[in-house]
């Protein structure tokens, strides 16, 4: 994409390649999100919805 300068380099030693941590929890978001789409297809009623209706207080 682009070359690398040492200041770039410098400040991934000090605090690590946040683009790279980015894009890990993007990749995870997005596959947590796909799994409870599926589960919500495969079943009508919302997942999002809880089991038992909650008590009254």
């Amino acid at each position: 994409m682009f070359q690398q300068t040492p200041v770039y380099d410098r400040l991934v030693a000090e605090r690590g390649d946040i683009p790279v941590q980015v894009r890990g929890e993007a990749d995870r978001i997005h596959r947590d999100l796909a799994q409870i789409l599926h589960q919500a297809a495969a079943n009508p009623q919302s997942v999002f919805e809880p089991k038992t209706p909650p008590s009254a207080l």
